[in-house]
């Protein structure tokens, strides 16, 4: 079924926006420092996945989740919505990290349980 590996990334990035939302964790508490933020680590993921397709370790194998459409040799387009995907991700977790952390440090008994 082509595209649905692409329909996936695009589900779950809505899924973790929707996260990102209701807590305001990342992208709605800082847009412009989340989307540099984004950016910039998954131009870097990007670099790093062009080195490993030029070194020949990275290569795309064939399945029909795919779209079939490629930005450049064993580089499918649905890769740096991945990485887009993926450094969005890590920031909202991070966020979530560290705000459990600071509501762990303040003692916030929220749920009605005493912090530990």
């Amino acid at each position: 079924m082509p595209g649905a590996y692409l329909a996936a990334i695009v589900a779950s990035a809505a899924g973790v926006a929707a996260l990102d939302a209701r807590f305001r964790l990342a992208l709605w508490r800082s847009p412009a420092r989340t989307s540099v933020a984004t950016a910039i680590g998954a131009a870097f993921l990007l670099v790093w996945d062009a080195a490993g397709i030029a070194s020949g370790i990275f290569i795309k194998g064939g399945s029909d989740l795919l779209l079939g459409i490629d930005l450049a040799p064993h580089l499918p387009l649905e890769e740096p919505l991945f990485l887009l995907f993926l450094t969005y991700l890590a920031l909202v977790v991070h966020a979530a990290l560290l705000r459990g952390q600071g509501a762990r440090a303040r003692g916030d008994e929220r749920d009605g349980r005493p912090s530990r």
